[in-house]
């Protein structure tokens, strides 16, 4: 299984907000995300699935991934709020993975968490050295039936100046 970290687009500054998790993607975020997504559609990328943070910057990513034609399929996963668990993504995929084998996913969501879980995914720890800037994709082969914490593989770590 293929899964793709996707950090949110650029949005409203911290502190704009009385609420932080309403804060939305700014106009040069909403076109570095789309730029970033037409460049993944061109290289043949397409999502089985894209679960999301529920705060608004992340969806409305996540609804760009989709406009751009890289998914149909979205889906709010409060485990990919900060400071989600995962543990949550990992029962989830585990239960994917029964009737979904050989998939892409997207997940959107947030920095440090992104790297965090790259790291669990890949080290079996978090060590702090991943960073997924604004728009970026950290891409990881997930070995399906086993768990997969410290035994997935990183092919992709790209940001969005890259992809351009």
């Amino acid at each position: 299984m293929e899964v793709y970290l996707i950090r949110h687009g650029i949005a409203a500054e911290r502190g704009t907000y009385d609420n932080d998790e309403l804060r939305p993607l700014t106009d040069k975020g909403r076109k570095k995300t789309s730029e970033v997504a037409q460049k993944l559609r061109s290289i043949g990328l397409k999502f089985d699935q894209i679960l999301t943070s529920p705060l608004v910057r992340a969806y409305q990513t996540a609804e760009i991934l989709v406009r751009v034609g890289l998914g149909q399929h979205l889906e709010k996963f409060a485990p990919l709020a900060p400071d989600g668990n995962i543990q949550d993504w990992l029962s989830w995929q585990a239960q994917w993975y029964k009737a979904h084998q050989n998939s892409k996913i997207g997940l959107v969501g947030h920095q440090p968490d992104l790297g965090n879980w790259a790291e669990i995914l890949v080290w079996g720890s978090v060590k702090e050295k991943l960073v997924v800037k604004k728009a970026g994709v950290i891409g990881l082969q997930v070995p399906e039936g086993v768990t997969p914490v410290g035994q997935s593989e990183l092919f992709l770590l790209a940001s969005p100046k890259w992809l351009m």
